[in-house]
């Protein structure tokens, strides 16, 4: 995987969300942003620069549309977000007639669909599904799921990771020349033998599987046949979600919660870190409407 980096997690940003997850650097504005999902509200930061937006719902996962728009997942719908102006205006519904669920975990796709998962908000077992958005379409592609997570794709766009972070396990799914599943899911990683849950993860330039592993304190990094390649410790209990960003794609964005953790929370749990892992990450794919 070429030279590592440091391997420290840095603080990248103090402020502390309850929820941190579904971090996304956007490629052509340069900057950072991610969602405290519980608090309904997204974050960005560039350099000293940050922004905050109260959006008055739990949104949880973002792609890019274009420089100035994103495509924001909320608990009742896919949006289109204004940046400028910070007007979130629904492309589709997401459940909407369901107020016990949410959604949670997604991502781009290299074809220029959105995967998003949902699940219950008290996450009630078997309540949530995978849904795969493309190009209007809005399509139910795993019911059935408890905790939906680590939704990420290999660079050629023809594998889709995810998981069900309650039985700790991740599957691999191969995709057609549109993304679409062909075929069962297979299982990429059970970690119900070592305990450790995968939450959000994001592959690099190389096809490696980084994963946050949720109480575990740290990030883990897999390859594309789930050996277990390298873990990066964190000073958070629940690390959730990772990006790759800055030039050349060097830098390791990790949101982290302290949502569940009572007084076993301290000053490091709700962060946002940045690691330095020698590895190369790669610019996440514009979603097409």
């Amino acid at each position: 995987m070429g030279n590592r980096g440091d391997g420290m997690a840095a603080i990248f940003d103090d402020r502390i969300c309850e929820l941190g997850e579904g971090v996304l650097w956007h490629p052509e504005r340069g900057q950072l942003y991610w969602f405290d999902i519980l608090a309904g509200r997204i974050l960005a930061r560039h350099g000293s620069e940050t922004r905050q937006w109260d959006l008055g719902r739990i949104a949880s996962a973002a792609g890019w549309i274009d420089a100035d728009t994103l495509f924001v997942a909320t608990e009742t719908g896919l949006c289109t977000f204004d940046i400028g102006t910070g007007a979130l205006d629904e492309v589709a519904p997401l459940e909407a007639d369901n107020p016990a669920t949410r959604s949670n975990d997604g991502r781009a796709d290299p074809m220029g669909g959105f995967w998003i998962g949902t699940m219950g908000k008290k996450a009630e077992r078997h309540a949530g599904t995978i849904y795969r958005y493309y190009r209007g379409e809005v399509r139910a592609l795993f019911p059935k799921i408890t905790i939906p997570n680590t939704i990420c794709f290999s660079p050629d766009g023809r594998t889709a990771y995810w998981s069900d972070s309650v039985p700790r396990r991740v599957y691999s799914q191969a995709l057609d020349a549109e993304g679409w599943p062909v075929g069962e899911p297979s299982v990429f990683s059970d970690r119900e033998p070592d305990g450790h849950k995968a939450d959000g993860a994001v592959t690099d330039a190389e096809g490696n599987v980084w994963i946050a592993e949720w109480g575990s304190f740290r990030v883990a990094c897999y390859s594309p046949e789930g050996m277990e390649l390298e873990v990066f410790e964190m000073p958070c209990r629940q690390p959730s979600c990772p990006a790759f960003g800055e030039d050349g794609y060097g830098a390791l964005y990790v949101t982290s919660a302290r949502e569940g953790l009572g007084e076993r929370a301290d000053v490091h749990d709700g962060l946002t870190y940045r690691i330095e892992t020698g590895a190369r990450g790669k610019p996440e794919p514009r979603v097409i409407l």
